[in-house]
């Protein structure tokens, strides 16, 4: 059965303490005429939250639709759910043809590792054969959240999970319709986004299916993802520890509760996800302007008959947010309405501002 769960879920915004409130102030958006701005959202609330809550329960409606979930799980079949960050394509972590069946779907290399998301730290744990003091701080502090570990993998956890390295991404994710699924399953969900390989990530499930249709047997729909930008990736096997992937959790937090390593990998390091030079790239080509330089630009690609749509930097923190919340919608909107071009303004590398710039910069990269 293959079928879109309709959106009866309650909006995140008002359930879900933000992992971002910490970040830096002093940017701001300015609204794009050609994308219609997310709703008015509540005001997050402190970057910390209490260590693996429990998931709450759902509905009878909604416990329905996970039972039917966790039944193609178990079955080899995936499942598209939504995160906080961004809705994944997920598959039973013990299952090798539900594995296999998300690289298949995705069109993603099979020596880029998944990250396996639990219901609660110490479940989470379980993955790796060690767990330095660094992590259990960070999972206290910011779990359940946007933040990727990278820990020395357990004997139990598939090649097909880690690209066959010695690590594995672990993390618990905030949003409840996540944490009720893998509390429903009883297991791990090992899940990428659920978008095309290289693609834009999707942020709503509308997005998930106009990427990949009937190749996923059922969409949970949790509505739009809270944050809108991938989780933050770091690695704690090396000391001191090193942030892969910029994300959810701006780097300023982490510096706040442990001395950081230098930004570390190769351009195409295969060792997290979202790490090759070309990714998260609409179909439209991306270019990178100074706010100096734009209207140069743009009056140039127009007049050679280019269709040009503006992404600039935004000028404070609440307009920084919205752009990262926005940013996949507002880089599909430009390919619905057919831009050729998207001018982008990066925003300064603070705060969710760096995410949103390593997002663009992946964007605008030669394919």
């Amino acid at each position: 059965m293959k079928h879109l769960i309709g959106a009866s879920y309650a909006p995140l915004d008002k359930k879900l303490p933000s992992p971002i409130a910490r970040a830096d102030r002093g940017l701001r958006a300015r609204c794009l005429p050609w994308v219609q701005r997310a709703a008015p959202r509540v005001k997050p609330a402190a970057v910390s939250s209490p260590p693996s809550p429990a998931p709450p329960q759902p509905g009878a409606a909604r416990a329905a639709e996970i039972e039917e979930a966790v039944r193609l799980l178990r079955a080899g079949e995936v499942v598209a759910f939504p995160t906080e960050t961004v809705y994944g394509l997920g598959a039973d972590a013990r299952s090798e043809a539900g594995l296999r069946r998300v690289f298949a779907v995705k069109g993603r290399p099979s020596e880029h590792p998944l990250i396996l998301h639990f219901a609660d730290a110490e479940s989470a744990f379980t993955a790796a054969r060690e767990v330095p003091s660094t992590a259990r701080t960070l999972a206290k502090t910011l779990w359940p959240g946007a933040l990727t570990l990278i820990l020395r993998r357990a004997a139990w956890v598939p090649d097909l999970v880690t690209g066959g390295q010695d690590t594995v991404g672990v993390r618990v994710p905030s949003h409840p319709l996540a944490r009720a699924l893998v509390t429903a399953l009883g297991g791990p969900i090992a899940a990428p986004s659920a978008n095309r390989f290289g693609a834009v990530s999707p942020t709503t499930a509308a997005h998930v299916r106009a990427d990949l249709g009937a190749d996923v047997a059922l969409v949970l729909d949790g509505g739009p993802a809270q944050i809108g930008l991938e989780s933050t990736i770091i690695d704690l096997t090396r000391e001191p520890p090193v942030v892969l992937r910029e994300g959810g959790i701006p780097r300023e937090t982490l510096d706040g509760l442990l001395a950081l390593g230098a930004m570390g990998s190769a351009p195409n390091d295969t060792r997290a996800p979202g790490m090759l030079a070309s990714h998260y790239a609409p179909r439209a080509q991306v270019l990178l302007v100074t706010t100096q330089g734009l209207a140069a630009e743009r009056e140039r690609l127009e007049d050679e008959g280019a269709r040009v749509v503006v992404l600039e930097a935004p000028t404070d923190d609440a307009a920084l947010e919205a752009l990262a919340h926005d940013l996949y919608a507002r880089l599909r909107a430009a390919d619905d309405a057919g831009a050729d071009v998207v001018l982008a303004v990066l925003p300064e590398a603070r705060g969710l501002g760096a995410a949103i710039a390593d997002r663009l910069r992946r964007a605008a990269s030669q394919r």
